[in-house]
């Protein structure tokens, strides 16, 4: 799996099918979480390379930093077209819409494609994020695909970099939030909302007994169906 802070400007030539995934912040660490989850989830005969803007915010948080990464992702997307379906590695729609408008290929959104496994299994669902200044935003993109009535959103009060990191704290913030989507909100399944938080979903589901999704996982995966039966 191919990792880098600033891609080739066209898609790799081959014969399988090919995926751009964007982790639209600047941590490498995230990045190459991301393209541990798609060597996992990832068919034989289809590659993908895993990238981040360069200058992008560390973690993107705030509005601030979303609005400083849209653009940098926005001409990533621009300078690299070719491939046959492309990941948003973010629990956002960052970069979705612009890229969906001019590339001429399939646009995978996270919170979209975990929202329709989660689905699957439950009438009730709760996203666990990870800080409670990214609650408002997911609620904007949950109710633009029309889940509000179903989903609640909770902040496990870890930072990106930190979920990304890992250790005891990080698990034990993870287990008390979930713990209260079940209680509080009735939920049947619970989405891993971030980046960060990539990779904890199955020792997450074995402990709670209650089906976890981990959105980028989800997102992978939908695009490489994506890509093909893409034009």
């Amino acid at each position: 799996m191919n990792t880098q802070a600033d891609p080739i400007k066209s898609a790799p030539q081959g014969t399988g099918r090919r995926l751009l995934v964007v982790n639209p912040n600047g941590n490498a660490d995230v990045t190459r979480l991301i393209a541990r989850i798609a060597d996992k989830v990832l068919p034989a005969g289809t590659t993908a390379h895993v990238v981040n803007p360069l200058g992008s915010p560390h973690s993107i948080q705030t509005l601030a930093d979303r609005r400083q990464a849209e653009p940098l992702a926005i001409d990533l997307l621009a300078r690299n077209r070719g491939y046959d379906a492309y990941v948003m590695a973010c629990f956002d729609d960052i970069a979705v819409h612009s890229g969906r408008s001019f590339l001429g290929a399939p646009v995978v959104c996270a919170v979209e494609a975990s929202l329709s496994v989660a689905r699957l299994f439950a009438p009730r669902i709760s996203i666990v994020t990870t800080v409670e200044s990214m609650v408002p935003g997911i609620r904007t993109v949950v109710d633009a695909l029309g889940a509000s009535r179903t989903c609640n959103v909770r902040a496990a009060g870890i930072g990106v970099a930190s979920a990304a990191a890992g250790g005891d704290e990080v698990e034990r913030r993870l287990d008390d939030t979930i713990a209260d989507a079940r209680n509080f909100d009735g939920a049947g399944a619970v989405i891993l909302g971030s980046g960060g938080l990539a990779g904890r979903a199955s020792d997450l589901s074995a402990r709670h007994g209650l089906p976890v999704i981990d959105s980028i996982e989800s997102a992978i995966s939908l695009g490489s169906l994506a890509a093909n039966i893409s034009l």
